[in-house]
């Protein structure tokens, strides 16, 4: 065959399996036009739905009538249709995205931020003190939260839309700013942020001090009043720090980037003193490590100390401070020389890492650096009357038994990656690190956040766009196996180790008096991790479901191959 025809074949080949833009705007829209006109409540998301919309549940949100504004629902499609916009210039998810703005609009609380539902059942708002109900008088459990990325994400999707939007939409522009000079008050004068606040904390009560290791620390959990601790935990203070940064670019006030600044100054002082350099998940007023739940002791972390790191050289990136990045080199030499010895015999939760993963603990006893763990609990969950831990939840120093929903153990792997940034940042001329002015992700100095290929990659690959174009049903709708349950759950167990079910029915003696009557019932034997769950109803939960995490980052992979081309 000729060169010529040869090529043109092949051309012609390719250019049929690549689907056109016409194609992946379609789809888009298809996708967006379900997910906004089906699945979305007053423009805002859960996590996951059944396949069927019959439920829909978050981590703390369910049912028709609430949303939730952890990442994972609200915030993560709201910034999925900013990219499909920005890909596309079609206004329809421009308008997407700001009806997830006015659905956090209407969560927005009297103290300035969010937590982590939204209620839209007007006899139930009544019990929020929102600040469009002017209900601020209201006594309640909502708090603006900075823990899980809540107020910080939320911000980052409003401000992004009220950008867009060109400043002009007032509701969004007011809730924006109010949240912002909130944070602004909350923080504290060392420059931390507390966990969660309802009001401004009283800052004569918080001394600037230097991190310091306490004398003696408790063994046993005090209980759990921690919220107006200084929080790393979840990477809280650098997610605040971050969306100050941005929120400085936005709006052009230079109050923002100050406050960037002041963050930045609290995790210079928060590095503990030899010899262990890096940082704890929260301290106390006196800038001792500190207890927070029941399974976050005092201790130095290695897990939220990486992200520590990263931002001390995304604030290196944006101020070109050397004080900065000079903390990190002493952090990062005992990070590695604190990773885990490999084991023939792995454990439960050593198992979930890769053969030669390096493996750190979350936590390390202060001082003396052995790896704290805790151990596993029983827990039950009843309709109406909370949660209840049965035992377990104890410190120890043997991964063996531990609590599995809580990672007691991290990956090491990032540390290369933090040591290659930093090895490059020490020899770049600071000018040419800051980053771009629009930021993209909800923790745009992390790489977690990220949406669809990594930029620079050149897009998405054709055959994956070419898939999800395919795998959508006709609705419009990606589906995947799983199940999240359904609404009235009466009961949750979980076994932390060996249990025995019971389920019986006892036949009538039809009124005869007969004790003789033979119990109908089966025991099942549960083991360890196994979990038990009551439903009202007959009907059996649905084993597929809608992930909004999945719809985000599909409308953003086909944005970013329409970006590419």
């Amino acid at each position: 065959m000729p060169r010529l025809v040869l090529f043109l074949a092949t051309a012609a080949t390719l250019a049929a399996q690549q689907p056109s833009r016409e194609d992946v705007i379609r789809a888009m829209r298809k996708a967006a036009e379900f997910y906004r006109n089906k699945v979305s409540t007053e423009g805002g998301y859960h996590y996951d739905y059944a396949s069927d919309l019959s439920y829909g549940r978050s981590e703390h949100g369910e049912g028709p009538t609430q949303i939730e504004l952890q990442r994972e629902a609200t915030p993560i499609v709201g910034m999925a249709y900013l990219e499909a916009y920005s890909a596309t210039g079609d206004r329809f998810f421009l308008e997407g995205a700001r009806a997830a703005a006015m659905a956090a609009v209407r969560g927005q609380l009297c103290s300035g931020g969010w937590d982590y539902l939204v209620e839209f059942e007007p006899e139930k708002r009544k019990k929020y003190p929102y600040r469009v109900d002017n209900n601020c008088g209201v006594a309640s459990n909502a708090v603006t939260n900075l823990d899980d990325n809540v107020t910080q994400g939320v911000l980052r999707l409003m401000m992004r839309v009220d950008r867009a939007l060109d400043f002009k939409d007032a509701a969004i522009h007011e809730a924006a700013m109010f949240a912002l000079d909130s944070l602004l008050k909350a923080q504290y004068p060392v420059g931390a942020w507390p966990q969660r606040y309802k009001e401004i904390p009283d800052h004569t009560k918080f001394p600037v001090k230097k991190a310091s290791y306490p004398e003696t620390w408790s063994r046993e959990w005090p209980g759990p009043n921690y919220q107006e601790h200084y929080t790393f935990n979840d990477n809280t203070i650098a997610d605040v720090i971050d969306m100050m940064l941005e929120a400085g670019r936005i709006y052009k006030d230079d109050r923002y980037a100050a406050s960037a600044k002041k963050g930045g100054e609290f995790i210079l002082r928060a590095q503990m003193p030899e010899p262990q350099p890096a940082w704890a998940q929260q301290y106390d007023r006196d800038m001792h490590p500190a207890w927070a739940r029941i399974f976050e002791p005092p201790s130095v972390t290695g897990g939220e100390s990486q992200g520590v790191m990263r931002m001390l050289l995304v604030l290196y990136a944006e101020t070109g401070d050397r004080r900065y990045i000079d903390a990190v080199g002493p952090a990062l030499k005992y990070l590695k020389a604190s990773i885990l010895p490999d084991v023939t015999e792995k454990s439960e939760t050593r198992r979930k890492f890769k053969p030669g993963e390096p493996v750190v603990a979350r936590f390390y006893e202060l001082k003396t650096n052995r790896p704290l763990y805790i151990t596993k609990g029983s827990r039950m969950q009843a309709a109406g009357m909370g949660s209840k831990l049965v035992d377990g939840y104890k410190l120890s120093y043997t991964d063996e038994s531990v609590i599995t929903h809580y990672g007691v153990l991290t990956s090491g792997a990032g540390l290369a990656a933090i040591e290659r940034d930093y090895q490059r940042m020490l020899k770049a001329d600071p000018a040419t690190l800051r980053r771009p002015d629009k930021l993209h992700g909800l923790s745009p100095w992390s790489d977690r956040a990220e949406r669809g290929p990594r930029r620079g990659q050149g897009g998405a690959p054709a055959a994956k766009v070419r898939t999800l174009i395919t795998s959508m049903d006709d609705r419009g709708a990606w589906t995947k196996p799983g199940t999240i349950g359904k609404a009235d759950r009466l009961m949750f167990v979980y076994a932390a180790k060996p249990m025995v079910l019971r389920v019986g029915r006892r036949s009538s003696d039809g009124g005869t008096g007969n004790t003789d009557v033979k119990d109908q019932s089966q025991t099942i034997q549960l083991k360890e991790n196994d979990t038990v769950e009551v439903f009202q109803g007959p009907q059996p939960p649905l084993e597929r479901i809608i992930s909004s995490s999945d719809f985000a980052e599909n409308i953003a992979t086909l944005a970013a191959y329409l970006k590419s081309r």
